[in-house]
């Protein structure tokens, strides 16, 4: 990642535009999926404008890496005052745009932004961004697998758990 990207998107989620959730918001789109960790959730307030249905404001939360915190903070500033029309028109190529071209494993974060857009729309993802859609939604889990939830549930002989926990440093 080039030294001027990373400092661009260090820039973008030290302070994140319409960071949080949106109450009455008119539309809300999700792309990703919560299982794998990479999920992105879009709402979107409508206002008229001169006749037309245009974005007076879109929030975002996401659980995802730096890239796509930023993307979804730029794009909610690059929708606001366009139709949706104009909004379906932009690719996750167009929405990190003021980053400049991500790299090759950077793309996805981008592509999560357009499909959570682009959901909160009513539009079908771009073909990329479909592709990316489908990819991070894990298959099922077989039933009775055991969650991270029953991790920390006491077991049902009463023996305490130990449970570990190894937390490794994020690589790009």
């Amino acid at each position: 990642m080039s030294d001027d990207l990373r400092q661009k998107i260090e820039s973008a989620i030290a302070e994140p535009k319409n960071l949080g959730e949106m109450q009455n918001a008119d539309a809300v789109g999700t792309a990703g999926s919560a299982d794998c960790g990479d999920m992105l959730r879009m709402w979107i307030k409508f206002r008229e404008e001169g006749g037309k249905k245009v974005i007076d404001r879109a929030t975002f939360q996401t659980f995802g890496c730096e890239t796509a915190i930023a993307v979804a903070s730029l794009a909610t500033q690059l929708i606001q005052g366009k139709t949706p029309e104009e909004a379906m028109a932009m690719d996750g190529e167009a929405l990190s745009a003021p980053l400049g071209p991500l790299p090759p494993m950077r793309i996805h974060c981008a592509q999560l932004v357009e499909g959570a857009l682009r959901q909160a729309l009513g539009g079908a993802p771009t073909t990329k961004a479909a592709e990316v859609v489908k990819n991070l939604t894990p298959p099922p889990a077989p039933p009775n697998a055991p969650t991270l939830m029953d991790s920390f549930s006491p077991s049902k002989d009463g023996a305490q758990k130990t449970v570990r926990v190894i937390l490794k440093p994020k690589t790009e």
